[in-house]
């Protein structure tokens, strides 16, 4: 038995989202988000993050996180992030494009984390009012980090107490947010605006929506011309409804925590069987969903061979793979593929 362990992004979607996009495709509606589930989505958000907020949808979190940041930083701002942020390594360019010019400054930090101490010094070294140099604008936390690690409430806290002392704002990077979530069981609220955060770009594609994500605005006032920024850019859907089915359909009784919960499980079934295994080294503290093993190279070939799937995370002679489960993955899937690896494991030098 095979399985693909690439990215959630292969998952398929949930079944309950695609029956509410479904149930959308019922008669007509207003267009670019004037239907009634778009309206709803307002209601239904400040309920779940306990406070009363925005919400823009988009359809990528390529979009989300620059449109955001397009929203906190001037051109000439500098956005603060970890060396290894997704906007930094795999959004081409966007976050900049959309700012006008900003500077994304990356910052070191182990696992893929951020610390009070690295943050501190680095803005000690700022010069706002500096004519000669970006002033100082955003700090861009990802949560789940791009090494499947997670700041825990007060861990933000700690950061976005410094940045706010600094004036900047804070921005996350919620693609995986659900898992990190489920991960902590605390409550959307304490991870996210109660921690001081002031934008969050929420992540659902990646947890079973089609292709939804959302920019949520803690702060009212800083979301000032996002529609027109979101309309240039090209994210302002006409059928705007079938994006707010999917996001309600995920916010309702709980779903996107369930998802994210098996999701989680099925990493940590992962992490235990792997760690088992002679010459498996595991990289980061497995903590949500992504998993990061170093093998020897000469196995990545044979467990391909056998129809597994994993990204080769930098060189394939440096025999790190990266392993993402999803909602629907399953124990039996999870158990294949550490069978596979403990038997091509005997093999390898």
């Amino acid at each position: 038995m095979s399985a693909i362990f690439t990215s959630d992004n292969q998952s398929p979607i949930a079944p309950q989202i695609l029956d509410a996009i479904i149930r959308a495709n019922s008669g007509k509606s207003p267009s670019y988000g004037a239907d009634a589930i778009t309206q709803r989505l307002q209601s239904q958000f400040s309920a779940v993050f306990e406070k009363e907020l925005l919400v823009f949808p988009v359809t990528t979190g390529t979009a989300a996180n620059a449109l955001a940041l397009a929203m906190l930083s001037p051109p000439w701002g500098t956005i603060f992030c970890h060396h290894e942020a997704h906007i930094a390594t795999d959004e081409c360019g966007a976050p900049e494009f959309f700012t006008s010019g900003a500077k994304l400054h990356l910052l070191a930090g182990e696992h893929g984390r951020l610390t009070p101490e690295i943050l501190s010094r680095r803005l000690r070294d700022t010069n706002p009012g500096d004519q000669h140099q970006t002033q100082p604008a955003v700090l861009s936390l990802s949560q789940v980090t791009e090494a499947g690690t997670i700041y825990t409430p007060a861990e933000i806290a700690a950061l976005t107490a410094i940045a706010r002392q600094h004036r900047l704002y804070v921005h996350m990077d919620g693609a995986r947010i659900a898992n990190a979530i489920v991960s902590l069981n605390c409550s959307p609220a304490d991870m996210t605006w109660r921690a001081g955060v002031d934008v969050l770009s929420f992540g659902a594609t990646k947890n079973g929506a089609l292709a939804a994500e959302a920019v949520l605005f803690f702060n009212p006032a800083l979301s000032e011309n996002f529609v027109f920024r979101r309309k240039r850019a090209g994210h302002l859907v006409s059928k705007m409804r079938f994006l707010s089915a999917q996001l309600e359909a995920y916010l309702e009784n709980g779903l996107w925590l369930q998802l994210a919960a098996n999701a989680n499980a099925q990493a940590a079934r992962l992490d235990g069987g792997l760690r088992a295994i002679p010459k498996v080294e595991i990289l980061h503290p497995v903590q949500a969903n992504e998993i990061f093993v170093r093998i020897p190279p000469a196995m990545i070939q044979p467990l391909r061979d056998q129809g597994f799937g994993f990204h080769v995370w930098g060189r394939e002679d440096e025999g790190v793979i990266r392993l993402v489960t999803g909602f629907d993955t399953t124990p039996d899937e999870v158990d294949a593929f550490i069978a596979a690896v403990r038997a091509v494991s005997g093999g390898a030098g």
